[in-house]
């Protein structure tokens, strides 16, 4: 039976069936970046999951991505990552409950907390780093080094110019 173009889409192969549906030969810039994003998280999951942090999900970089080696308030990674300080503090909970990061007292003020990488969530953090880098040396490998150091430039380019809205 073949696939809805949902299910096509669900699939990671949005843009093309977009332009398909549409009827143009070329496939959008935004919906071919969203599904690049996809696979290459869909691998880096795969991967995290072979190293036994098969519990973190993509919404988990809010924190992971954003903390301070040292830890981070939980209003510093709302405000990086552009998610409310609701949703952090929820993301924050469920990070602790599978034992990622502890809340300790903040030595500068002790009402408040630092959310800080615990054993575990620092072994996830160093394997995560250590993934992605072998996900862009593959492709690299894969579609010529010098081709993606380019891709990687011009990214870093749109990312640095355009503001990207918040998540929330």
């Amino acid at each position: 039976m073949a696939e809805s173009t949902y299910e096509q889409i669900a699939s990671g192969d949005g843009a093309r069936v977009i332009a398909a549906v549409a009827g143009v030969d070329r496939v959008p810039l935004a919906p071919l970046l969203a599904d690049a994003k996809v696979a290459a998280f869909a691998e880096f999951h795969r991967r995290l999951e072979g190293e036994g942090h098969s519990r973190i999900r993509d919404v988990h970089g809010c924190v992971f991505r954003f903390i301070d080696s040292e830890g981070s308030r939980l209003t510093t990674l709302a405000e990086r990552s552009g998610f409310t300080k609701q949703a952090v503090g929820e993301i924050v909970d469920e990070l602790e409950e599978l034992g990622y990061v502890e809340r300790v007292p903040d030595p500068s003020d002790r009402r408040a907390k630092i959310i800080r990488l615990t054993a575990l969530g620092a072994d996830a953090y160093r394997a995560g780093l250590r993934i992605f880098d072998e996900i862009e040396r593959e492709l690299g490998e894969r579609f010529g080094a010098e081709r993606v150091a380019v891709l990687r430039e011009v990214l870093e380019q749109i990312t640095d110019e355009i503001a990207i809205p918040s998540h929330v």
